[in-house]
């Protein structure tokens, strides 16, 4: 677990894979580095997905698609990305759960990375970063070492 980053995720557009793969590929030149860098190992959740019991701490990645409400004073109505929220609280996926990373469009203003928010506050747990779209290098160093930090001190204890 030291040398692995587990990260779940859900892509509707491929923006969140195309960032999951990002990451991939930062953690191997990282790793190849120094060892001691965790690679990253990523797992894809869709509506075709089995849903099965995690026995290793992972972080979530959850893009933002809204269909109806703002999300702030008159509800929201969730697209697309319910399956990962349905396979989070399946069983006891939740208490692996270290954390989730939101992804979405800053033009939303206060819907940006809503359901990430949601996620950390309906399922007890921390939204730890975010990034837009797609990404970029510097959110992917940031996230990356992030949650290298995160599992070194879970390791530590």
């Amino acid at each position: 677990m030291e040398n692995e980053i587990y990260i779940i995720y859900i892509s509707i557009a491929g923006n969140t894979r195309s960032f999951v793969q990002d990451l991939i590929d930062y953690s191997e030149k990282e790793h190849g580095k120094d060892s001691h860098r965790p690679l990253v190992v990523a797992k894809e959740i869709s509506d075709q997905s089995d849903f099965m019991n995690e026995t290793a701490p992972y972080f979530a990645f959850v893009p933002t698609y809204l269909d109806g409400g703002n999300g702030i004073d008159n509800g929201v109505k969730e697209l697309m990305t319910n399956v990962l929220g349905e396979y989070i609280a399946y069983n006891n996926n939740r208490k692996q759960c270290l954390g989730v990373v939101g992804s979405g469009n800053r033009n939303f203003n206060e819907q940006y990375c809503l359901t990430a928010r949601r996620y950390a506050r309906d399922y007890g747990f921390e939204m730890i970063d975010d990034y837009e779209l797609r990404g970029n290098s510097v959110d992917c160093k940031r996230i990356y070492d992030n949650m290298a930090n995160r599992i070194s001190k879970l390791v530590k204890g």
